[in-house]
């Protein structure tokens, strides 16, 4: 393929869809960059001043911010998605919360005590922690939640695994043990105590995350479709409260008057519009209709990039995610290993990351982000890497008996970014393996499920950390189910991440689970492509909103300056 007229082209057709938007010409959907795409990065430059005081609050204290895409769940338990959490981070809370720095400080826990094998931790309940109706925040509620999550019966609980630290919490989503030996236990209203299975130096990290949120047992218990909309069932306790959803248009948070920390909130108002179309967002902004643009709810049109670098407004900061093409291993071609492999060799990543992209993404030849493991700089085999991907094709298709490969389709969400890669890949994999690939674009909740039900050969897929440690990224892929789209799994690379979480020596388990991610990398269950960047425009009155390196932001701490 002639790289340098394909980039041209595209760049040419970006253009004129742009110009296309500005005239209002063009009305194409887009979709969620992240998905499930759910700590030390560059500040943004909406923080640089912090809440220190010197910079007056406006009168009108709204943020106008958009997320692209209706949540799929509001549901903390079921929530598996990063538009869904951006929208939960805001509403519930934790025993802790991630703070300004990335690090988990007490939130709904005044106190924390932990016994002196690590193994065990008691939390205590602030006193004022109340539900958006009045009730007060209880241990029983963390224990009914939770609970609720490993209960073999709850459906669509992809993110249970995130409980596993809990001891027998995997044995009782298994239905191996009943839900009264987890380790959860309220001791009275105000104490939660939590054994683990062993030490988990992230634990207080996870009880930060969305799967660990309470939910008001007495208003939730019994009604399946609490979450679906607002109503009386809908309670929640964190800094805002939701004041209107309108599906697939707008969600309406309010400052949360009773909440515990309330004199800290700023905001007011935040209005999170559903905007799916890039170019259509950008001209929000630049209307003033938007405060900001682009990571970690929204995206930045491709076209776009270079003019917003040029000119300074663009916020760059690395980000702790891979973007990958996910393979159905159980679908052919791709139960054979060699043919995984020469199809993730036969691509131009940094073709991508130069051509397209244009976010200083890096190309990735690894599953765990060098933020993680810095060796993952180079990887694990060569970028485009074509004699060495024929040669693996060519054997694949012997060890299958076979002498010509099927057409592949590939299947995306729809979103300008992720058609002008499967573009590029569809013509690298034409001309580099000879193979011919059908593109095929889907709605975000409809690709989700015919991603979870397997119904795919290769699937455009991303993961963002939900917490700064690679087990995050490892354990995606330690059973099929869940978040694993792959449909691989592999008892030796389980044993290893079982391995690692007993192993009390940091340099030891790190050693553990670079084992694991090489196996993982030599099975090739899927094709890593680039590690993520957050990219965003902020007006400079938005200040004190800290973009994390996990792709979220809390915008408990953000305020309107005068302006």
């Amino acid at each position: 393929m002639n790289w340098k007229k394909w980039s041209l082209l595209l760049a040419l057709v970006f253009a004129m869809s742009i110009f296309l938007a500005a005239c209002g010409g063009d009305d194409s959907e887009t979709s969620n960059e992240g998905g499930d795409d759910t700590n030390t990065a560059e500040e943004g430059n909406s923080g640089e001043e912090g809440d220190s005081g010197e910079t007056a609050l406006a009168a009108d204290q709204t943020f106008n911010v958009n997320i692209k895409t209706e949540p799929p769940s509001l549901h903390p338990g079921k929530a598996s998605d990063t538009t869904s959490s951006a929208v939960l981070d805001q509403i519930f809370e934790g025993l802790t919360r991630i703070n300004q720095d990335g690090e988990p400080e007490n939130a709904m826990a005044s106190d924390i005590q932990t016994s002196e094998d690590l193994k065990t931790y008691t939390f205590t309940i602030r006193d004022g922690a109340t539900w958006s109706n009045g009730d007060p925040v209880t241990a029983q509620d963390f224990e009914y939640a939770w609970k609720w999550v490993l209960n073999p019966e709850s459906p669509d609980t992809d993110y249970a695994y995130q409980l596993y630290p809990i001891k027998n919490a995997e044995k009782a989503k298994a239905g191996d043990v009943p839900l009264d030996e987890v380790g959860i236990t309220a001791k009275d209203d105000k104490t939660l105590v939590v054994e683990l299975e062993q030490p988990t130096p992230y634990f207080l990290q996870l009880t930060a995350f969305h799967t660990y949120y309470p939910v008001n047992k007495k208003a939730v218990e019994g009604n399946d479709e609490w979450a679906t909309d607002v109503s009386e069932s809908y309670v929640t306790n964190g800094p805002f409260t939701m004041e209107s959803w309108a599906h697939k248009d707008q969600i309406v948070l309010k400052k949360n008057p009773d909440y515990w920390d309330a004199e800290n909130v700023k905001l007011e108002t935040i209005n999170m519009f559903m905007v799916e179309d890039e170019n259509t967002e950008l001209q929000m902004y630049k209307n003033g209709e938007l405060d900001w643009a682009g990571s970690p709810t929204g995206s930045i049109p491709l076209a776009a990039i270079p003019s917003l670098k040029e000119d300074g407004s663009l916020n760059i900061s690395p980000k702790a995610g891979i973007y990958y093409y996910s393979f159905n291993n159980e679908v052919k071609p791709f139960n054979n290993v060699n043919i995984r492999k020469a199809f993730a060799l036969a691509i131009n990543r940094q073709g991508i990351v130069d051509s397209i992209t244009k976010g200083e993404q890096q190309p990735a030849m690894a599953l765990v982000p060098p933020s993680i493991f810095e060796e993952n700089k180079e990887g694990y085999f060569k970028d485009n890497n074509v004699e060495k991907a024929k040669e693996l094709l060519k054997k694949g298709m012997e060890e299958e008996g076979i002498d010509e490969l099927p057409v592949i389709k590939v299947t995306y969400n729809t979103d300008e970014g992720h058609a002008a890669i499967a573009q590029a890949i569809q013509d690298m994999w034409r001309e580099n393996l000879g193979v011919e690939v059908e593109l095929n674009n889907e709605e975000w909740n409809v690709f989700l499920d015919t991603m979870g039900e397997g119904n795919y050969q290769v699937g455009r897929m991303g993961w963002i950390a939900d917490f700064n440690d690679a087990i995050n990224f490892l354990e995606i892929f330690q059973t099929v189910g869940g978040n694993n789209y792959t449909n691989w799994e592999n008892e030796e690379y389980a044993e290893l991440l079982k391995k690692s979480r007993t192993e009390t020596d940091p340099a030891a388990r790190r050693e553990i689970l670079r084992e694991a991610e090489a196996l993982f990398m030599e099975e090739m269950p899927l094709a890593p492509i680039y590690f993520y960047t957050n990219l965003w425009l902020n007006k400079d009155y938005v200040k004190n909103i800290e973009v994390s390196p996990m792709g979220s932001f809390n915008l408990k701490w953000g305020y309107i300056a005068e302006h």
